[in-house]
């Protein structure tokens, strides 16, 4: 992929096409992430598998680096990798870990999925791209949402609500990376920020390095191939087309990338896990999503001639 400039029009205008290709590539394997935590956690603690994806991610794009020759990214662009890399990479990926552990697939992505109320909002206030009334409405319904995927697993005690609680802690990690890796993006290419967030990651989880190898020694071979298909797919792929799209548009709009992902997973947990969220949870994932469609909905917009111009302007009208 090309990572020469590419303008989008932020009032509107069309995404290009292999940014679209892109950000659909990183949902897929996103969503298969879900599952294959899901199968892996049954053999990885959750700090070790964390660490295991993130060297396996880690090897492979560094090489990308050496072999594309891309060095080491300008000194502008370290704050948001450093933040995206212990954030989004690290205690995201052992948050989602653990919580896995607690909730099946479909439930963990459809909690997880408030991250781009989040993520618009914080890109909202830092990133200057608008703070409107339907998203602060949209984001309220997403908790309330939340809220209903709690209530509808605190039957079975209080590890469900513990999930629960980690997979909304993993959404604040990667709304808040995403954010602080999109001004990097200004000044590194995909491959830079996607490797070295990598590599920070995988640096902040070695106190988990003793963990891994004790799984590791005792893992069945499928649970590893799991954790290694982490590594080099969802990771080391998928962050990159991400990063790739997210330099060409707004944290908000590839947010609304992630919207199809919950879907995606119950129905390869179903096939793969022979898991499917039950009424309620998934009552409670409609209404996160009916949050986030709240969010994104758009005010009608007319075109009006203002006197003066040579063309005329295009204003809002509610």
């Amino acid at each position: 992929m090309s990572d020469s400039p590419s303008p989008t029009d932020r009032s509107g205008g069309r995404t290009e096409p292999l940014a679209l290709v892109a950000a659909g590539v990183t949902v897929v394997l996103w969503a298969s992430a879900f599952v294959s935590i899901r199968s892996a956690g049954e053999s990885y603690a959750p700090g070790a598998l964390a660490l295991g994806r993130l060297l396996s991610g880690s090897l492979v794009l560094v090489a990308l680096v050496v072999i594309r020759r891309e060095g080491l990214p300008p000194r502008a662009a370290w704050p948001g990798i450093i933040t995206s890399g212990l954030l989004w990479f690290g205690a995201y990926a052992v948050a989602l870990n653990w919580g896995e552990q607690l909730v099946d697939a479909g439930t963990a992505s459809l909690v997880v999925n408030v991250a781009p109320i989040l993520m618009a909002l914080l890109a909202g206030r830092f990133l200057g791209e608008g703070l409107p009334p339907r998203l602060l409405a949209g984001m309220a319904v997403s908790f309330a949402g939340a809220a209903i995927v709690g209530i509808s697993m605190s039957g079975g005690g209080g590890t469900s609500l513990l999930g629960v609680g980690l997979c909304l802690a993993a959404a604040v990690t990667y709304a808040i990376g995403v954010v602080a890796q999109k001004p990097a993006l200004g000044h590194a290419t995909p491959l830079q920020a996607t490797a070295y967030g990598c590599l920070i990651g995988a640096v902040a989880c070695l106190p988990f390095a003793g963990q891994l190898v004790h799984d590791v020694a005792r893992a069945p071979l499928p649970a590893t191939l799991n954790m290694v298909y982490l590594g080099v797919f969802p990771t080391a792929l998928a962050f990159t087309t991400w990063a790739y799209a997210l330099k060409r548009t707004t944290a908000g709009r590839m947010g609304a990338t992630t919207y199809a992902v919950p879907a995606i997973v119950v129905l390869m947990s179903w096939l793969l896990l022979d898991e499917v969220p039950g009424w309620m949870t998934l009552l409670g994932g409609v209404v996160c999503l009916a949050g986030v469609a709240v969010s994104r909905s758009r005010t009608r917009r007319a075109a009006v001639p203002l006197a003066g111009d040579d063309a005329a302007r295009t204003v809002g009208i509610r």
